[in-house]
Parts: structure tokens; C-alpha cells; sequence
């Protein structure tokens, strides 16, 4: 009898490990189901995500360019009724500052560089003259530069000097 209860021992044993084998490859399972799932809704909210900022993007656009058809409207009026003389270059001075302000409003500012230092990061030198003055002042704006709540939008074109 003795023999008998040695046997079974070892059996019990055997289950017992492959009961906790089987809890183990379970728990790895519902682990990596987890780590899916996760994943998934990690890649829908990127493109849930992108979209929302693709149409925040064009909503913003719209706004701006109905604010624009007025502009647009002063124009058509007045190159219908153009006159040579001061009153149709009165009303394209109009025209241009309302187009200047609705610009000015939505954060664009012109970068003032005349007399300035050259700075790269602001002024893109397209050429330069002798001076007898200081070097690297900008002495002629040769196109208007931007920025747009603090960020260059396009760089002054400017001559600078040079000894």
C-alpha cells in the first residue's frame, strides 16, 4: 500500500503545476488581449485626433476668407466706378488699410527693419552696399516682411551694408 500512495502523490503534484501552468498562459492571454485593445484605441484617437485638427484648420480658413469678401466687395465697387483721379486713389487707400487691419486683427504684423541690425532670422539679405556707416544695418527694404503672433511668416528682403 505504500507503493500505491507514492504514486499518487506525484500525480497530484503534475496537476497541480499544470493548473498553474495553464493560469499563467490565461493571464499572459488576457494580457496581450489588453495590450491590443489599448493599442487600438491608441490608433483611433490619432486619427480622430488629425481629423479634428484638419477641420479645426478649414473652419479657421472659412472665417478668415468671409471676413475677406468684404474686402473683396470694396474692391469690385470701386473698379466698377473708377475714375482717374483722387477719388479712385482715395478708395484704394480705403480698401487697403480695411484689408491692413482685418490682417493686423487675426495677429499679422510687418517686421520693421530700416536702420535695424540685419538679423537672419528675421531679414533675408539680397544685397549690399559700401558704407561708410556701421556694417550689417539695413539701409533699404527692398519687400516687406511678417510675422504672425511672433512667428517670421516671410522674411524682410532687405540691402545691408557692408564695410
Amino acid at each position: 500500500m505504500k507503493n500505491t500512495k507514492t504514486h499518487k502523490k506525484p500525480e497530484i503534484k503534475e496537476v497541480k503545476e499544470k493548473t498553474d501552468l495553464e493560469i499563467k498562459e490565461e493571464k499572459i492571454s488576457e494580457l496581450t488581449n489588453a495590450l491590443q485593445r489599448l493599442q487600438a484605441e491608441f490608433e483611433n484617437y490619432k486619427k480622430r485626433n488629425e481629423k479634428e485638427c484638419s477641420e479645426f484648420k478649414t473652419y479657421a480658413e472659412e472665417n478668415i476668407l468671409k471676413e475677406m469678401l468684404g474686402v473683396i466687395d470694396n474692391f469690385e465697387l470701386a473698379l466698377q466706378n473708377k475714375k482717374e483721379g483722387p477719388e479712385f486713389l482715395k478708395g484704394m487707400e480705403l480698401i487697403y488699410a480695411q484689408l491692413y487691419e482685418l490682417l493686423e486683427n487675426h495677429g499679422l504684423k510687418v517686421i520693421n527693419a530700416k536702420g535695424e541690425k540685419f538679423n537672419p532670422y528675421k531679414h533675408e539679405a539680397l544685397l549690399t552696399e559700401q558704407s561708410k556707416g556701421e556694417e550689417n544695418i539695413v539701409l533699404e527694404e527692398l519687400q516687406k516682411g511678417y510675422t504672425i503672433n511672433e512667428k517670421v511668416l516671410r522674411h524682410t528682403k532687405v540691402k545691408v551694408s557692408k564695410k
